[in-house]
């Protein structure tokens, strides 16, 4: 075999390599491109459809500049156009007072969860109890069920219940309803990234003179920060997104957000172009939160994968 012969089958299998390199990342990036735009397509019909006219929204024109015209008809419905936003309004009032409300009892609700759903889930990740017949394991498992039950089930006994503790109508309400719905999921969440943490770190905190609340403050919590991070996201967006209870236990004072959506029906029809509008504007912050938290989202669903 000559040199040259060597030299061109190296360059052969050298360029079947790269060929197939290339290949295989024009697929993957071109199937993740693609659920990229199916994810995203929702929130960019979104957008678009608070600028679109009735007729624009029934034809399903895509486009804008192409298919339709944008118009400022969905954000001048609530106050929010460029030639209403410096007027008076009380529709832009009445949402600004939906927002807060959800933004205090979500944010509220969830700082709530987390703090108790950590000190639930360590405890069970650390020590070992026991409750009539149940262990850790069943103990876990109870609150895990507590998601299984439909929140139907409990409107009545709410109801019934925030009628006779005056809380019918209130955040505080909603904040106690919200923090006891997603904490089952902050406690299997938390549980799981301190389960990832090895005790010897709290064994030498130990030994080092620091107490089981000081070792838990100063070694443990740093490292499950991603956790926490993550578990306070997902149940913001729960909390944020809430419908029934917040459609069933408030009226005029305590409405929030998806509630207000929901309003957007009448005997007219649906005003399509304000729904849309109110989503979008809805879900903004949570996009905004999304983005800036990324990097703790990421390792907060990565903690425990590997120990």
């Amino acid at each position: 075999m000559t040199a040259s012969t060597q030299i061109f089958r190296d360059t052969s299998t050298d360029l079947n390599h790269r060929a197939k390199w290339w290949t295989s990342r024009i697929a993957i990036y071109g199937v993740l491109i693609l659920w990229a735009i199916i994810c995203l397509f929702p929130i960019y019909w979104t957008i678009t459809t608070s600028f679109k006219m009735a007729p624009n929204v029934m034809k399903g024109n895509l486009i804008p500049f192409v298919d339709f015209t944008p118009k400022w008809i969905g954000w001048k419905s609530l106050g929010l156009s460029p030639d209403t936003i410096g007027a008076e309004s009380t529709v832009r009032a009445e949402f600004m007072k939906r927002f807060w409300n959800s933004a205090i009892i979500s944010l509220t609700s969830s700082a709530l969860a987390v703090a108790l759903g950590s000190l639930a889930a360590y405890g069970l990740s650390r020590f070992s109890y026991k409750f009539l017949w149940m262990k850790n394991a069943d103990i876990s498992f109870f609150f895990l069920s507590q998601l299984i039950l439909p929140p139907v089930v409990l409107a009545l006994p709410f109801l019934v219940l925030y009628k006779e503790l005056a809380l019918l109508d209130t955040r505080v309400g909603l904040i106690l309803l919200y923090t006891l719905s997603v904490l089952p999921i902050v406690i299997w969440i938390m549980r799981d990234q301190f389960g990832s943490i090895p005790t010897e770190l709290e064994e030498a905190a130990l030994v080092d003179g620091l107490s089981i609340w000081g070792a838990f403050a100063t070694i443990i919590l740093p490292i499950a920060l991603p956790g926490m991070v993550a578990a306070f996201i997902l149940s913001l967006v729960l909390t944020w997104n809430e419908y029934f209870f917040a459609a069933l236990l408030t009226s005029t004072y305590a409405n929030t957000l998806p509630v207000m959506v929901a309003s957007q029906t009448g005997s007219q029809g649906i005003s399509w172009w304000s729904m849309a509008a109110l989503s979008f504007a809805a879900i903004l912050p949570l996009i905004v939160i999304g983005v800036v938290l990324e990097r703790y989202i990421i390792k907060g669903m990565a903690a425990g994968a590997v120990k």
